[in-house]
């Protein structure tokens, strides 16, 4: 409210529920047109006073601040005209088109910010009855009206879309439009009140502000990554908001959100998570056949393929021998592990198994041995007979292991050579036994020396263990022209025996012993019996090669 002298009479302005209003007078209230730059909109405000009598003297602006926010608004203002001496007052109207943009009006110094709808102004002013407008035509006098709080439609019946106006008035809760009645506005559920929230009709048959209700919605749902939600009624009070994940992934968190009445959703926002993991499938375990004369088998496959609902490029990592490769006997245990972007887990497992077929071990001949190629006895190897020195082999020289776990052929054996004793020279006796036999020569002046029977009788126990040693004894006895020559029971030419000595050089004279090795070489001599143990101890030692020393200790029970 603000009051001001012209003239001796009394200007006085009163805003009510609104906000700030600013209006530039000039020196006479006439027609005058303000223009704004408003933009497109082409709105004008338009001050009319409807009489030339009254005019602001002293005012050349008055500062007051106005706010719309409808886009166009049709202002009518009482104008009443209070005398000091006349009576009764007279009321007119001012029209005001406003525009709703925030803008400056460029006439009279007027600042205008467009932001509220309705004012109420009342001019008072000292003199006069009748009011004339600027191109002085005749307006007849308005009757300021007269108060009537029995008339029930004394303001207009007050409605409330979407919301719910309760009034209470002077003559009893029927009446909902009587002067004085004072409503109260409440909006449905979802919905927000904007304006008063309490009205009264007032003597200007106006209630005493306006409001609607605007409907509350809750700010707009980010979407979820891998996710999507669906609203039952959008994003207004009480929607419900129903989260679901891409295949793949679940949710973490509350399934469902909804718009509160004050425009926030309850809860938190949900997350999808990959909790699955990927798929993964091997080959089929598989059974191969070890190649022919092999203990391994090579085998290949094809690498298994992943898949994840997630993630469309994984690394499969194997765990194990690579495809391709030889794999050894039995079972073999390949593995494949694969990791999704979350670091979930999946794997499988396949065996490859390389079966080596074999044939039953095959013994080796009495009087010999073998020789096999492989592992002795698996699908392709190869064995070979072979007899000990003094001995022929008699059938197949080897057998192979077959497919059908089998040896092909039939087994060999070893049967004692046959020596020919009716030989005439030493080479002929000799070639019999090279590289087959060793030879111990015994010899002595006649077959009753001493240290002969000594020997002999040593010699004839250990007859097993000299032949398990391949040494064949020969014995040179006496002196010509009885002189004899012998290998066991078969007698020796002449030529033989006088060539032995001579090769040699035996002493007929004496007993001593001559070892010579299977090349036919004089390996050691003895002159005084020696036991059977020292002969054996030093045939093993300088004599026999590593091959031999295994068999021998193979069959060193055989002469216990």
């Amino acid at each position: 409210m603000f009051n001001a002298a012209v003239g001796g009479n009394t200007l006085t302005a009163e805003v009510r529920w609104c906000h700030q209003v600013v209006l530039c007078f000039e020196d006479q209230l006439e027609r005058s047109s303000l223009h704004n730059n408003c933009g497109d909109s082409g709105g004008t405000a338009e001050l009319v006073v409807l009489s030339e009598d009254y005019s602001v003297q002293d005012f050349k602006r008055c500062l007051v601040t106005l706010v719309v926010n409808l886009p166009w608004v049709v202002l009518l203002f009482p104008l009443v005209l209070v005398s000091g001496s006349q009576t009764p007052r007279k009321t007119f109207f001012l029209s005001f088109f406003l525009c709703v943009q925030e803008c400056h009006l460029c006439a009279s110094d007027m600042l205008f910010s467009c932001s509220v709808a309705v004012f109420i102004l009342f001019l008072t002013a000292g003199s006069g009855t009748t009011v004339y407008d600027s191109y002085n035509e005749f307006v007849e006098e308005d009757d300021t009206p007269q108060l009537d709080y029995k008339n029930p439609y004394w303001c207009h019946s007050p409605g409330l879309t979407n919301g719910e106006v309760t009034c209470r008035s002077p003559r009893g809760g029927a009446h909902r439009s009587t002067l004085g009645t004072r409503c109260e506005m409440r909006c449905d559920r979802g919905y927000r009140l904007m304006g008063r929230s309490s009205i009264q009709c007032l003597p200007n048959r106006r209630w005493s502000g306006t409001a609607y209700c605007r409907r509350m919605r809750c700010h707009v749902l980010p979407i979820i990554s891998h996710g999507r939600y669906s609203c039952t009624q959008g994003f207004v009070v009480d929607s419900r908001c129903d989260f679901t994940c891409a295949p793949g992934y679940r949710i973490e968190g509350e399934h469902s959100r909804t718009c509160q009445h004050g425009g926030s959703w309850s809860g938190v926002q949900p997350e999808c998570s990959d909790t699955d993991p990927p798929k993964i499938k091997c080959p089929p375990s598989r059974l191969k056949v070890a190649e022919p004369g092999k203990l391994t088998a090579r085998v290949t496959w094809d690498p298994p393929a992943a898949t994840d609902t997630a993630d469309k490029s994984l690394d499969v990592i194997l765990v194990g021998q690579q495809p391709d490769t030889d794999f050894k006997e039995g079972a073999n245990i390949i593995r494949y592990k694969v990791y999704d972007q979350a670091r979930n887990r999946a794997a499988c497992k396949f065996i490859v198994r390389v079966e080596v077929r074999r044939c039953p071990v095959l013994p080796p001949p009495m009087y010999g041995y073998l020789s096999c190629s492989s592992d002795g006895n698996n699908y392709g190897a190869t064995c070979e007979y072979h007899c000990d020195g003094g001995y022929e082999l008699k059938g197949v020289s080897s057998r192979v292991c077959q497919f059908n776990r089998n040896w092909g052929g039939s087994p060999a054996e070893c049967v004692p050579m046959e020596i020919k004793s009716d030989v005439k020279t030493v080479s002929a006796l000799l070639d019999q036994f090279y590289e087959k036999r060793r030879l111990l020569i015994m010899s002595a002046p006649n077959i009753s020396d001493p240290d002969y029977q000594l020997q002999n009788v040593m010699i004839q126990k250990s007859d097993c263990g000299l032949d398990l040693r391949h040494v064949t004894v020969i014995e040179l006895l006496g002196s010509p022209p009885r002189e004899t020559g012998r290998i066991k029971e078969r007698l020796l030419q002449f030529e033989v025996i006088e060539g032995l000595r001579q090769a040699f050089r035996i002493s007929r004279y004496y007993f001593s012993m001559v070892l010579l090795d299977d090349l036919g070489l004089d390996r050691e001599r003895f002159i005084t019996p020696i036991a059977s143990d020292e002969l054996f101890s030093y045939i093993d030692s300088f004599m026999l090669d590593e091959e031999e020393r295994e068999r021998l200790e193979l069959h060193r029970d055989f002469c216990d």
